[in-house]
């Protein structure tokens, strides 16, 4: 709900029950009663408040448990979102693996270098075991920059071996089994690893911006939180303006001397 939130800059929510929002749910795996149930208890197309939405949940006949009270408003916001007009409905969203960001884009991505720092985390402790894993990785890194070529020149013929190479790569079996387990996860993610095969111009990772979000988590970890609304405001405005002359290789002291 958070990330639909940005979506529409923290528009007011907004819920409709339709075809979408209904199959939504099914795929959260929600039991056959609360499906039945929902199909009668909204208008179909019908857009409602929060307020409204939460009324008629708390007038259904079965008691809903917390998760599947917020599945339910997860998917028929999403289907809302889907329906509106106010904001540009985002298709392609790259991201990590994490649940949050499924199902709210028609594409969804993920993240290379996530995937990649998976295979950093196994710790073989035999040598052949530590070969084998350093072998691997210079393959996966290897069919990661031929991703990155393509993405240059893009073309049908050379779309279909990336997908087909990729497809070898990831059915590797090897004698160190840990990293057999973690191959075979990439394999299940292809559809979402190889998204830039069909669409060239996505990034491959979505690093900056995550590099970009540590910088508060950091300055969290070394000074705790500020003790006024005042303070927040100046912490956000200096690392803001520090920030951003970084990306743009200024100095930051001769950027506010300038000023």
């Amino acid at each position: 709900m958070t990330v639909l939130d940005i979506f529409k800059n923290f528009a007011p929510r907004v819920f409709i029950y339709n075809s979408e929002a209904a199959n939504i749910i099914k795929s959260f795996k929600l039991s056959k009663k609360i499906q039945i149930s929902l199909e009668g208890l909204f208008n179909h197309q019908q857009r409602y408040d929060e307020v409204s939405f939460d009324k008629l949940l708390n007038g259904m006949a079965m008691t809903l448990g917390p998760n599947q009270r917020t599945r339910i408003k997860e998917a028929c916001a999403i289907a809302a979102y889907w329906r509106q007009t106010d904001f540009p409905v985002i298709e392609q969203l790259i991201c990590d693996d994490a649940p949050q960001f499924k199902q709210l884009t028609k594409h969804l991505g993920l993240c290379w270098i996530h995937d990649g720092r998976h295979y950093k985390k196994l710790n073989p402790i035999f040598k052949c075991h530590q070969y084998i894993l350093d072998e691997f990785l210079k393959k996966y890194w290897d069919y990661y920059h031929q991703l990155l070529d393509y993405q240059e020149e893009p073309n049908p013929n050379k779309a279909i071996q990336l997908a087909t190479y990729f497809d070898e790569l990831f059915h590797t079996q090897t004698d160190y089994e840990q990293l057999n387990a973690r191959i075979a996860k990439t394999l299940a993610k292809s559809k979402e690893l190889l998204l830039a095969l069909k669409y060239p111009q996505l990034p491959l990772h979505n690093n900056a911006s995550e590099l970009a979000a540590r910088v508060q988590a950091r300055y969290r970890d070394i000074s705790l939180h500020t003790m006024s609304e005042k303070g927040t405001k100046i912490k956000d405005t200096i690392m803001t303006i520090s920030q951003t002359a970084k990306k743009l290789g200024v100095r930051t002291y001769e950027y506010l001397y300038d000023r």
